[in-house]
């Protein structure tokens, strides 16, 4: 988003200075179009940093002249939403489509699928089947086996025959019968033993179903044990399309939704077919459930373990809807931009649920009739980015809590006040060092001070108690951990850096702020330290160098030396150089662009007025 502040910059210059025109007679506030933090009610007043003519911002409300404007509306005329491409559109309701797309595998029916172990040991003598592939039938012999152990259980059985109910039971023989189906005889193959007494070693492993081989494990000649795997069988009369389904897709899927399949080897060819059963089993590693298919394959045009990509046509009963185009990232958060009366438009943080194709699913923020920015809504968050720095914010919260800062009122310090505050930002700045260097114990030694420190200002000064520190006045915490001690120190840290820079002590008393805008708890998170050395204590080691230091104090050579008037900065800006913005960003066209001190400048002679007008030397 930085980079794109000075385009961004540019182009509403050039908006606001051709489209002001027509608001001047009703407006209420006018800003820099370079400068948007200067503002006046005077409609001929001028930039104190460029002198520039200020524009019309907004137009009045009734009975609202004395009320604050919306720090996260933007306001443009319909000359500038036309010229910039602004488009909206309704939030409305209706069902959420959402088109997944998977990649899956065809496999054969596990419910229909055999292993053929070894039921005896002995020798492979013979395959009647010898390659992966072959069609069986049903009682087809596969393979002729060698086995001792199956001769010796037909020679039992032969002879309890011959020797008649006299030598041995019923019972007896039925058990020796029993034995010859448990090592792998057929009924068949028993009674044809009974009509001709002659036992033998050999048998047969027959095919306990029809299908096709789809392993093969041993070769004639190979000894094998009782239950080593011989075949493998698949019936490929019925498959199925198996796919994965990742975590937050299975809010969409459910048995019986359609799905269209894409073959590469049936070109032109789409397979439709209804999910069948989704495995509520995820897998640990992939985080996915395994959902499947079944497709009819009785032309074995389906060839097993080939990949197929299938969509699924997804949609949701009646929700609040709105376009996806409209929705902005901003901190991890979604925000849109709603588009208020008068060609305003104003960022609401909302709260999705599922995002569908073109819409996403709108829990809270939004309500039906609304209408939201889908297109240019990356300029309108630019300008209220802009808009905010200038208030001495480093990103507009659309509409989130904000941490506590500085009110406009806050009573102003007196002296004794402003010891108590300057002894608590050196004890803050002394405790944001040892959580910089990773040094709890350190911190917690240097707690009993700052507490000290924070007990005294929120006593001495009244106002405190109410004011941003408020919060604290029960103290800081020193534990259990670091990460513990930094997220609770970092709103603390924050709250005071607004009230450092309010009473410039930073500036009087040779101390630095710092900001970083990654941190955990606030996004933004400031803090104050004796030296000028970059040292997070949001993150310590992890991240030591991020951020950046605020309110410098400018060199001599960045002075202002003429009638640039300043006041109107935020406490403790730096002079601002607009001839170096003109060179680098303009061309002939941005000094052409208005009524203000430069209009109808080339580039250079814009870069001179900008420069005469800030006190810089070229």
């Amino acid at each position: 988003m930085k980079t794109l502040l000075p385009l961004l910059t540019f182009l509403f210059a050039a908006l606001l200075v051709t489209g002001a025109d027509s608001g001047h007679d009703h407006a209420a506030v006018y800003q820099c179009p370079m400068h948007p933090w200067i503002k006046s009610d005077k409609p001929d007043a001028k930039c104190t940093i460029c002198g520039m003519a200020l524009v019309a911002a907004a137009a009045p409300k009734s009975g609202a002249a004395n009320e604050p404007l919306d720090p996260n509306l933007v306001t443009l005329t319909p000359a500038q939403a036309a010229v910039t491409g602004v488009q909206t559109a309704e939030v409305t309701r209706g069902p959420l489509v959402c088109t997944l797309r998977v990649n899956g595998v065809i496999d054969d029916d596990e419910t229909r699928h055999r292993i053929l172990a070894a039921r005896v040991p002995g020798r492979i003598e013979k395959l009647h089947v010898n390659y992966v592939g072959a069609e069986v039938r049903e009682g087809e012999p596969l393979a002729t086996v060698y086995s001792p152990e199956m001769l010796t259980a037909q020679r039992t059985y032969v002879e309890r025959l011959r020797a008649g109910t006299t030598a041995f039971t019923v019972s007896e023989r039925a058990s020796a019968r029993e034995r010859l189906l448990e090592l792998g005889l057929t009924e068949e193959e028993i009674r044809i033993l009974e009509g001709t007494l002659l036992p033998t070693a050999m048998v047969n492993v027959r095919a306990p179903m029809s299908g096709t081989v789809v392993s093969r494990a041993v070769y004639e000649g190979q000894y094998v044990e009782t239950n080593d795997r011989l075949f493998e069988i698949g019936d490929f009369s019925r498959m199925w399309f198996v796919f994965d389904v990742y975590e937050p897709d299975l809010a969409w899927i459910r048995p019986g939704q359609t799905v269209e399949l894409a073959l590469p080897s049936l070109t032109g060819q789409i397979l439709t077919a209804p999910i069948a059963f989704i495995d509520p089993n995820l897998n640990e590693t992939t985080r996915t459930a395994r959902a499947r298919v079944i497709l009819d394959n009785s032309s074995r045009q389906l060839l097993h373990r080939q990949t197929g990509i299938a969509t699924v046509l997804a949609e949701t009963p009646e929700v609040l809807l709105v376009p996806r185009s409209a929705v902005l990232q901003h901190r991890g958060k979604p925000v849109v931009f709603v588009n208020t009366a008068e060609h305003g438009y104003v960022a609401r943080e909302i709260r999705l649920g599922r995002t569908g194709d073109i819409s996403a699913e709108v829990l809270a923020g939004l309500k039906a009739g609304d209408r939201v920015v889908t297109q240019g809504a990356l300029l309108l968050d630019g300008q209220a980015e802009l808009a905010h720095a200038a208030l001495g914010s480093t990103a507009h919260d659309h509409g989130s809590p904000a941490p506590a800062k500085v009110a406009a009122g806050e009573p102003k310090h007196d002296a004794a006040a402003y010891a108590l505050l300057k002894a608590l930002a050196f004890s803050a700045a002394d405790a944001a060092t040892a959580l910089a260097a990773d040094d709890l114990p350190a911190y917690q030694k240097n707690l009993p001070a700052l507490r000290a420190a924070l007990q005294a200002y929120l006593g001495g000064f009244s106002p405190a108690a109410r004011g941003p520190l408020g919060g604290f006045k029960d103290g800081l915490a020193d534990g259990p951990d670091l990460d513990a001690v930094r997220r609770n120190f970092e709103p603390f840290s924050t709250a005071l850096v607004g009230l450092v820079r309010a009473e410039h002590v930073h500036h009087r008393e040779s101390l630095h702020v710092f900001e970083c805008p990654m941190t955990p708890v606030l996004g933004n998170g400031r803090w104050l330290s004796r030296d000028a050395e970059l040292r997070n204590p949001f993150f310590g080691s992890a991240m030591l160098e991020c951020g950046e230091e605020l309110d410098a104090e400018p060199t001599p050579s960045e002075q202002p030396k003429a009638k640039a008037d300043l006041s109107s900065l935020p406490p403790g800006h730096p002079p601002v150089n607009v001839a170096g913005y003109l060179l680098a960003m303009a061309g002939p066209a941005v000094a052409a662009a208005g009524d203000g001190c430069c209009a109808g400048h080339t580039a250079a002679q814009a870069a001179a007025c900008a420069h005469a007008s800030t006190g810089a030397t070229p």
